[in-house]
């Protein structure tokens, strides 16, 4: 194998580069650490996957010979992966610490929304809920009073076709 010893020495300066900026207390300079840790990275895995040769596509014959491993390929897209699910963490980070640093004094705490209400208050709410329950089930019981009244009856819907009465049109 030989690797191109331009390509060695950019990997190097990448990993120490990568290595030097993600020691520093930034955010920012973290996440171009590990992006140059990441790029260098898929250098490694490409410097290292050998010489080049034909598509890794069996056919059974002597040209199979000739044929790259897909192995470092498949690594360096797994690779590729890892880093930007990292950046995309880091984003994240850098984000939420510019949102507290924004807040100042107040910091992650929000304020009471529900201070000013009291028990009487809350009970209020509980009773007009229940009320509504309350009419909603009337409703409902009125209903089916109604419909069971119908079909004891007899009762069709128009033009005493009993296919139009109500919900018996469904049954078919």
């Amino acid at each position: 194998m030989s690797a191109s010893l331009t390509l060695v020495i950019v990997m190097a300066v990448m990993y120490a580069a990568g290595v030097y900026v993600m020691l520093e207390r930034s955010l920012t300079r973290v996440l171009i650490g590990f992006l140059l840790v990441g790029n260098a990275t898929n250098l490694l895995i490409f410097i290292m996957s050998g010489r080049p040769g034909n598509s890794p596509i069996v056919t059974g014959t002597a040209a199979d010979a000739a044929m790259a491993d897909p192995v470092p390929q498949v690594l360096m897209l797994t690779a590729i992966v890892i880093n930007f699910g990292i950046t995309a963490l880091i984003l994240a980070l850098i984000y939420r610490s510019w949102w507290l640093a924004r807040l100042g004094d107040e910091g992650d705490t929000l304020t009471d929304e529900h201070a000013a209400e009291t028990f009487a208050s809350t009970e209020e709410s509980f009773r007009s809920v229940t009320e509504d329950e309350a009419a909603s089930q009337e409703d409902l019981d009125a209903s089916e009073r109604g419909t069971e009244h119908e079909h004891q009856h007899g009762h069709t819907g128009e033009r005493g076709d009993p296919a139009n009465a109500p919900g018996e049109g469904m049954n078919r």
